[in-house]
């Protein structure tokens, strides 16, 4: 008889690390870019090795990265969560296009800057009655780590996600030189630290800078202040 699948979560503990549980495969997530210097695709590295319940830094300073040392006890750590706990379509803007519609929830950003190559999601759903720009726009919107943009079939109103396993990436950055945030892929549930489940999303991005104005979500402050994972 095959076993249940354990349940996964992530919770946020107060002023302190993400508890993580369900074995959640962990690896680096590296963005690639194209000649031009612009977003083109992501790049996994090798799995890194983990209990099957384990401790995320979210205050930016363990010397144990990406695990939790403690450090957010001896620096004061402040990671009271400020983020919305609207559902997503409730807080979206909406740009439609003949055959998909664009949501796009700005204060999610992560600035992993998918969006930006081929003249910009924004304007390419537009255009997305042309198989090829179609193509392209799908996929940028896709390859964004936080769900800030999601992709809408205007045929089914299904939203159009491409499946990803169930993990959690450290994002890399070599354009900015920065570590980015924590990518919850495939649907992990995060908890509050009060016990409030915000709405479960494909992708979610978690800040691991402890800096983000967004909490527990990443607000892009990671390249401004050029946090390293080191």
């Amino acid at each position: 008889m095959a076993q249940a699948r354990k349940p996964i979560q992530v919770t946020v503990s107060t002023n302190g690390p993400y508890l993580v549980v369900g074995d959640i495969p962990l690896a680096t997530q590296t963005v690639i870019a194209d000649g031009e210097g612009g977003s083109e695709d992501w790049e996994e590295g090798p799995p890194i090795d983990h209990p099957a319940s384990y401790a995320l830094c979210r205050c930016g300073m363990s010397q144990s990265k990406p695990f939790c040392d403690g450090s957010h006890k001896t620096v004061g750590f402040d990671g009271t969560e400020t983020a919305s706990r609207q559902a997503y379509l409730d807080q979206a803007q909406v740009v439609n296009g003949p055959a998909h519609t664009l949501t796009d929830v700005e204060n999610l950003c992560a600035f992993a800057r998918f969006c930006d190559p081929n003249g910009q999601v924004w304007n390419q759903v537009a255009a997305t009655d042309k198989s090829q720009v179609r193509a392209t726009f799908l996929r940028q919107v896709n390859r964004c780590p936080s769900g800030r943009l999601v992709a809408w079939d205007r045929s089914t109103g299904e939203p159009v996600e491409h499946a990803v396993p169930v993990s959690i990436g450290l994002i890399e950055d070599p354009v900015e030189a920065c570590s980015g945030p924590l990518w919850l892929r495939g649907g992990i549930p995060v908890v509050a630290a009060d016990g409030f489940v915000y709405e479960v999303r494909n992708r979610v991005t978690l800040c691991r800078c402890g800096q983000s104005k967004n909490k527990p979500f990443c607000d892009g402050t990671h390249a401004a202040v050029h946090f390293r994972d080191d």
